[in-house]
């Protein structure tokens, strides 16, 4: 049974009180990190660079552009409301912190499509790689979820500590509270592009 391929270990606690809990694939060898505090439920899962190069080559990016994605430390990253309220995140708002450096923002998705037409990339295959990012930004009412890759500027097997930020809406419109959480010690793939 796959339940029998998860081993689930809890690895650190944030400030908050939410813990960060860590699970490694038995067959792939790939982890996931997962935290929920205060309504929301974040998730990372590594991505090898092959499945980077081969996710982004079969939808026509060039062997060059597909293996400059590959060479970043990339995760499946999945937001999931589990609270009572409507929240919102904002993307541009998450910092991670790779060991011992400065916090730093995660890539904009406008940032990647400057450096793919650099790269020649066509428009289709553009479009492809900008629906397979996670969400700018986005509203999830009580249940709703959403999945999308994140890439990080972090060598292989290198540490980073993810920040992760939302707001509260009193309605659909209005901004309320600010809320942050963190995910702490994700570790890049060993696997080298």
């Amino acid at each position: 049974m796959r339940t029998l391929s998860l081993i689930l270990l809890t690895i650190s606690a944030t400030a908050a009180g939410a813990s960060t809990d860590t699970s490694v694939d038995a067959e792939t060898g790939l982890a996931t990190w997962q935290t929920e505090t205060a309504g929301i439920q974040v998730r990372l899962t590594q991505i090898s660079s092959d499945q980077a190069r081969a996710f982004y080559l079969a939808r026509g990016f060039s062997a060059a552009a597909a293996e400059r994605y590959a060479a970043e430390c990339v995760f499946m990253t999945v937001v999931r409301n589990i609270g009572d309220k409507t929240i919102r995140h904002r993307l541009a708002d998450w910092r991670y912190t790779p060991a011992g450096q400065p916090p730093r923002a995660i890539r904009s998705k406008a940032e990647w499509e400057r450096l793919w037409q650099k790269y020649g990339i066509d428009e289709p295959a553009r479009i492809a790689f900008n629906w397979a990012q996670f969400p700018v930004t986005q509203t999830f009412a009580p249940g709703d979820w959403n999945q999308g890759m994140t890439a990080y500027s972090v060598p292989r097997g290198g540490r980073f500590d993810l920040r992760f930020v939302w707001r509260t809406l009193k309605d659909m419109n209005t901004g309320g509270q600010a809320h942050s959480g963190t995910i702490e010690q994700v570790r890049c793939t060993d696997d080298h592009p």
